[in-house]
């Protein structure tokens, strides 16, 4: 089988179409929240 035939198709793919924004689903916690938590188990 051979790959030649989806080479055009990947050549006049139009980049512009992709999304570039990510957004954080699970985010770190802020230094001031791990602080907290720690000062909390001693």
């Amino acid at each position: 089988m051979s790959d030649k035939p989806y080479m055009a198709e990947i050549e006049k793919f139009d980049k512009s179409k992709l999304k570039t924004e990510t957004q954080e689903k699970n985010p770190l916690p802020s230094k001031e929240m791990t602080e907290w938590k720690q000062a909390g188990k001693s």
